[in-house]
């Protein structure tokens, strides 16, 4: 499992600062991560229901950034769908200048019912179909490109979420980037290819993001991921920060929040480099 249900996001610094540490290391991200509302722009979210290409409804949480600097992001849960920790994940998103989305996977097994704690998750994601939640992923990038303040849209996912945003890098949507946290790259889900076999089908650049101490994540499978995205020719940027574990994003893990607040400079800047200037 990813998250528990009574996870948060840590506490992040809005904009990234230049700073960090080199792949293969966590390094420091040159202060302490300030609180939320010590920095950024006003956001919103709302909940939506969203229809995939096969007429599923599904349940979404939006989030529009006051101040747009010209992304968007999809956000890929982990097994629990679309819950707390991703709807404030999708607002940090926000604040920081980007447009987000998190979406849920169930639409076709639970419906709309909210995702609580009471909520048994395990017998929907194992009905889960790699084709099915790219063609979610596909209405959630539709949501974004509707909107005038974007020009570039990106991928992100957890653990579950983690493996499907790398391969969303391969189905067509026209993704700036994908972005993974301790993502499985070894063996294919739901129906889908391993990230690593499918990276010389990669059509976009990556960041894959890892704990040197995850257990269910051997480093030699990051290690051959890292390889087949480089022998693919694909843009991209492997980061382990030794120690942490799977699932360090988290605010209770508080002596891995510099991690935290490295892993998120570095998506910011992932995706500031892959944003298109505006005209």
């Amino acid at each position: 499992m990813c998250f528990t249900y009574d996870a948060h996001p840590p506490d992040l610094p809005m904009h990234y600062n230049g700073e960090g540490g080199s792949s293969g290391q966590s390094g420091q991200p040159g202060h302490l991560p300030p609180g939320l509302a010590e920095g950024g722009a006003a956001a919103f979210g709302q909940d939506l229901v969203l229809t995939s290409q096969d007429g599923t409804k599904f349940a979404a949480y939006a989030c529009r950034a006051d101040a747009p600097n010209g992304a968007g992001i999809v956000i890929l849960p982990d097994v629990r769908g679309l819950f707390q920790f991703y709807k404030e994940l999708a607002e940090r998103f926000a604040v920081a200048g980007v447009e987000a989305i998190a979406i849920d996977y169930f639409g076709r097994t639970a419906g709309l019912t909210p995702r609580d704690e009471s909520f048994e998750y395990m017998p929907h994601v194992q009905q889960t179909q790699f084709d099915q939640i790219s063609q979610d992923v596909g209405a959630a990038v539709q949501y974004l490109r509707a909107l005038p303040s974007v020009r570039a849209i990106f991928t992100v996912g957890f653990c579950f979420g983690g493996g499907n945003s790398f391969l969303q890098a391969t189905q067509h949507h026209g993704l700036a980037g994908v972005i993974g946290f301790y993502g499985r790259v070894a063996e294919g889900r739901q129906g889908g290819p391993s990230p690593t076999e499918a990276a010389p089908q990669f059509e976009c650049p990556v960041l894959g993001l890892f704990g040197g101490a995850d257990q269910s994540i051997p480093l030699d499978t990051v290690k051959r991921f890292d390889e087949a995205l480089s022998q693919a020719g694909i843009d991209h940027e492997v980061v382990v920060y030794p120690g942490a574990p799977h699932s360090f994003f988290d605010r209770k893990y508080t002596e891995f929040q510099e991690q935290s607040a490295n892993a998120w400079m570095r998506m910011l800047q992932f995706i500031g480099a892959h944003t298109p200037q505006q005209a």
